[in-house]
């Protein structure tokens, strides 16, 4: 049976996610928004974080222009596809699509969630996780979308062969790579700036409650976990997933063209749809996934970590169910037992590093409150023992990972050891595609998780700045500390995938450059085993050095721009503080807007340096030090860049909530030295776990991406 034609699934699947999402804004929107002060403070929120995204899409129209006449050319001139300058465009279009979307519902949704937190506990919640599902789902259903549409025209109206088509998917993802990243850091530089600026100067100088309406920073604040939080997640969400996809279907078509001879297309076509097909699975699972997500107005921290637990869990148990028949069916009764234990490899681990990933930062474990227990005795403890904690941290999903890439690769065919062959080797590579597939299925649930956090946290803010019952800023409170747990949970699920999914990538590079060399050496016997990707070669050590230096200096370049941005946040409020009489006495109001725009201007600036960082390496790389540079590059950022986000953002999710934690009363409660010291410690690792850690798994991602797209230039005019 041919299944070229199936990609039409894929389409219908991108559909129903689509759908479900415009049903749930709906729903969201239904809310009310409660009394005139609640909705001013929400429009002034709504009016910076649109202002933002406005601008900073002007800037990355300027980098796109550049990049697509680079590519154009390129193409005019025979390195590229002709369909790659267009490729570029539509995958970052609709991936700032998926990002404006989720942004501007999360503004909706933060008020309404305010007044509905007014009522009960379940009822805020359901507003905050539906306003996730919006974004969870439209990532999941363009996504979808992209990758099917790309297929059919590519396949039905250029009439391309499936060798071409492979090529061309796998590369498709570099425009949608390029906006993850100035996402991410640009959104994670404002709210992280503000972030720290505003609780520098206001809890730890001035002594007000966070969210204080005297506080200049609050709006600034309350605007970046919208363009950070929201908005720049959704981007980097949507790469790992559509990525996933993207290096499964290259290597689908890999592990099984030695069948065309014997079988034509069908087995080939069948290998490439299996992880599309997957994606439409995860979608149904996920979508049943989200009724689970109920709980009860008396519910305790741990009660609600379980209720989103359940979800998740649920989701992937549904989603391993269907995935059977469907590998069976579409792979047949040869081949399906083995891809189908890879898919549960990856849909395990990711289970397992969101575990992981709770129990190191959530603060109804051990490890936390440890950490929390730290802060009695300084700030200087308190961040040693986070720094300890994250480092310890990584052990588990460094196990988890290394356990899916064997288990992946062995069931779906592959050989380690000089028995196998190219092909077999090729079967166990697309084994682990499909891992990565299958650890990200449930997007459209781990991401609902996520993307609630940060509506939960907006609506806390709003419900101190407009005066409401302490009531309400509990409930909001309780929400907004199992979203840090959440929020942390997405996180490891996307530095997993990234992980596997960068392997893929990896390989899909070496098979692009050993056709380029063999085209380029006019010797079609040219093969995998004739590169030289010895640790020994100089070239491959040297590309290993290049990539963990790499992960090194865009850490600091990205940390560096939370410090600059924050510094003008503090000078700004401490002149307000003094030079604005009656604002800490609440009769004069803070000129907001100037934080915003500081914000802004610094996001903007500082995001532009890391982004050209990660696209102008891989390229002097293989210029300079030839295909195996490159690999050894690829390889060195990947497993660098792995562990330094898993340390980032479980350190920076431990303090983030250990500081809630004694903010309950524990170990003297608010405002006492153990609670300065917490702020302190949080504020270290606010750039931690939401700029620099997040942006990690993009930019490894993104080298491997770049370099594909680069591989022919880096063949033909490389030094070495």
């Amino acid at each position: 049976m041919n299944f070229d034609w199936a990609f039409a699934i894929g389409g219908a699947g991108a559909l129903i996610a689509l759908a479900f999402a415009f049903v749930q804004s709906r729903k969201v929107m239904k809310f009310d928004e409660g009394t005139d002060g609640m909705k001013k403070i929400a429009a002034a929120i709504r009016s910076g974080a649109k202002a933002y995204l406005k601008r900073q899409f002007k800037v990355v129209a300027i980098f796109y222009l550049i990049v697509v006449a680079v590519l154009t050319v390129m193409a005019f001139l025979g390195f590229l596809s002709p369909f790659m300058p267009f490729a570029f465009i539509l995958g970052g279009a609709l991936t700032q699509l998926s990002s404006f979307i989720g942004m501007k519902i999360a503004t909706y949704a933060n008020v309404r969630t305010a007044n509905a937190a007014q009522t009960s506990l379940n009822k805020g919640l359901r507003v905050a996780f539906s306003s996730g599902t919006v974004l969870s789902f439209t990532v999941v259903g363009l996504s979808l979308l992209d990758v099917s549409v790309w297929f059919l025209l590519l396949r039905f109206v250029f009439d391309l062969s499936p060798t071409e088509i492979a090529d061309n998917m796998v590369m498709f993802g570099v425009g949608v790579a390029v906006f993850a990243l100035f996402a991410r850091v640009g959104g994670g530089i404002f709210t992280k700036a503000a972030d720290v600026g505003a609780d520098l100067v206001g809890k730890v100088e001035a002594g007000i409650p966070e969210d204080d309406p005297r506080n200049p920073a609050v709006i600034a604040d309350n605007v970046g976990d919208n363009v950070g939080d929201v908005a720049g997640m959704g981007a980097d969400l949507y790469e790992s997933y559509i990525k996933s996809m993207h290096a499964a279907i290259a290597l689908g078509y890999a592990a099984f063209m030695h069948t065309i001879p014997t079988q034509g297309f069908d087995m080939v076509f069948a290998s490439m749809f299996l992880p599309v097909g997957l994606a439409v699975v995860g979608v149904i699972a996920s979508l049943i996934g989200t009724f689970f997500i109920r709980t009860k107005e008396t519910a305790s921290k741990k009660q609600l970590l379980h209720t989103l637990r359940l979800g998740t869990y649920g989701a992937a148990g549904i989603a391993a169910v269907g995935f059977a028949p469907l590998t069976y069916f579409v792979m047949g009764s040869e081949n399906w037992l083995g891809l189908y234990i890879a898919i549960i490899a990856g849909l395990v681990a990711g289970c397992l590093i969101a575990y992981f990933t709770e129990y190191y930062t959530s603060a109804i474990y051990k490890p936390t409150q440890n950490l929390a227990k730290a802060s009695e005795t300084g700030s200087a403890t308190f961040i040693i023992g986070g720094i300890s904690l994250g480092m310890k941290s990584t052990i588990f999903p460094i196990l988890i990972v290394i356990a899916a890439v064997v288990v992946a690769f062995l069931s779906a065919g592959g050989v380690i050891g000089s028995d196998g062959t190219e092909f077999t080797f090729a079967q166990g590579l697309y084994g682990i595609g499909l891992a990565a597939v299958g650890m990200l299925s449930t997007l459209g649930l781990t991401l609902a998780c996520d993307a609630y956090g940060p509506v939960a946290d907006n609506a806390g803010g709003i419900a101190e700045m407009a005066g409401l019952d302490p009531i309400v800023r509990e409930r909001t409170d309780a929400l907004d500390s199992i979203g840090n747990t959440t929020a942390a949970t997405g996180k490891g699920f996307a530095i997993g995938s990234a992980a596997l999914t960068s392997l893929a990538l990896l390989v899909s590079f070496i098979k692009l450059a050993v056709r380029e060399i063999s085209v380029a050496t006019d010797n079609p016997n040219f093969t995998m085993s004739d590169l030289d990707l010895s640790i020994a070669n100089p070239s491959v050590l040297i590309g290993v050095f290049i990539g963990a230096g790499l992960v090194f200096v865009f850490s600091a370049m990205t940390m560096s721009a939370v410090k600059k941005a924050a510094q003008s946040i503090v000078v700004e409020v401490r002149r307000q503080f003094k030079e604005i009489k009656g604002l800490m006495e609440g009769k004069a109001e803070p000129e907001y807007e100037k934080c915003v725009d500081l914000c802004t201007k610094s996001a903007l600036r500082e995001m532009v340096g890391p982004t050209a960082l990660g696209v102008i390496t891989p390229i002097v790389t293989g210029l300079v030090f030839g295909v195996e540079g490159v690999i050894g590059l690829i390889a060195g950022s990947t497993v660098v860049g792995f562990v330094m986000a898993v340390f980032m953002a479980n350190a920076g999710g431990a303090w983030d909530n250990a500081k809630k934690y004694i903010e309950t009363g524990k170990h003297g409660g608010k405002n006492s030295e153990s609670h300065k010291a917490a702020v302190i410690g949080d504020t270290v690792g606010d750039p931690f776990k939401d700029t620099t850690g997040p942006s990690l798994n993009t930019l490894f991602k993104m080298v491997s991406t770049v370099a594909m797209v680069f591989v022919g230039i880096i063949v033909t005019y490389s030094i070495f």
